[in-house]
Order: structure tokens, then C-alpha cells, then sequence
């Protein structure tokens, strides 16, 4: 945000978006998958011990990814979208930003805590679509 702002200003947009962004975009990739990876091995001990835990959270999210793709495509279908934006959109749809809660729950709740535990059986679920 502290970039964003401070770079509009006194950069531009044209220069922000054609140069500042490609080069800072490999980095927050890189950033968001070391995240992941440390947030993995640190909770795959406990998703190990406690597979239970890992079905209580994991079966509402399921529930939730698949509602939310199959609404989001059957309403992009309706509207006649055609199938690579139909897939796109209920993909973004069902997805629930969980990158987005994994980081919010390691900086609130520390990255042993519960909250981080049940934000990384999210991606496990979307992973593998």
C-alpha cells in the first residue's frame, strides 16, 4: 500500500503499472508460495495428529468450493458467458482468497496458532483444481 500510493505520486501511473509492477511481481509470487511452504511444514505435524481436525474444517470448505463454483458457473452459463469465462470466474468464485486468510491469520494469530491450522486446509482443497 505504502508503494502504491507513494510511487503514484511521484512516479505516475503509466510508470507504476509498466515498470514497477513486472518487477515486483515475482517477488510477492515468491513471497505468497514461501509463506505457504513455511505454513505447511510448520502445521503438517499437527494435520498429521489430528486428521479429524483437518475433516471438521475441511468438509465445510468443501461444501463451500464446490456450491460457490457450480452457482458461479451455472449463473455465468445463464448469461451466456462463453466456457473459458464461465470456468474462469466460478474458479475465482469458489476459491474464498485463502491465501489472503492464511496471511491474515498468521499476523493476528501467529503461525502455530488454530486459525493458521484451519487456513491451511484451504488450500489443500483448492489445490488440486
Amino acid at each position: 500500500m505504502v508503494t502504491r500510493f507513494s510511487l503514484l505520486k511521484s512516479k505516475g501511473k503509466e510508470w507504476y503499472e509498466t515498470r514497477f509492477i513486472p518487477k515486483i511481481s515475482p517477488i510477492t509470487l515468491v513471497a505468497l508460495l514461501f509463506t505457504i511452504i513455511v505454513m505447511f511444514s510448520l502445521q503438517g505435524d499437527k494435520i498429521i495428529k489430528t486428521p479429524l481436525d483437518v475433516l471438521i474444517v475441511a468438509v465445510p470448505m468443501g461444501i463451500y468450493f464446490f456450491l460457490m463454483w457450480f452457482v458461479t458457473f451455472f449463473i455465468a452459463y445463464k448469461i451466456k458467458s462463453n466456457y473459458a469465462q464461465t470456468t474462469t470466474v466460478s474458479f475465482t468464485a469458489g476459491s474464498n482468497d485463502f491465501e489472503l486468510a492464511i496471511a491474515v491469520a498468521v499476523a493476528i494469530f501467529g503461525i502455530n496458532s488454530n486459525q493458521a491450522f484451519a487456513t491451511v486446509v484451504g488450500p489443500c482443497l483448492k489445490s488440486p483444481s
